[in-house]
């Protein structure tokens, strides 16, 4: 009966260091994924200017025409 119970503390600290390491993984995957969406966004904007910028040329260049 005492095997049985020790065997099941282990288990179960094992399982909550298990559930500790997913919970910190976890907010790590949720900051870095903060931080991507973040990147796009800033590069999405980029495109958005370069391609007015590139429209505001070939609308020049075509009236010079």
């Amino acid at each position: 009966m005492n095997t049985e119970l020790e065997s099941l503390e282990k288990k179960v600290d094992q399982l909550l260091r298990l559930y500790q390491d997913t919970q910190l993984e976890n907010i790590k995957l949720r900051q870095k994924l903060s931080e991507t969406d973040t990147k796009n966004k800033k590069l999405a904007e980029k495109v958005n200017i370069a391609a007015d910028k590139l429209e505001t040329i070939l609308i020049k260049i075509s009236e010079k025409k």
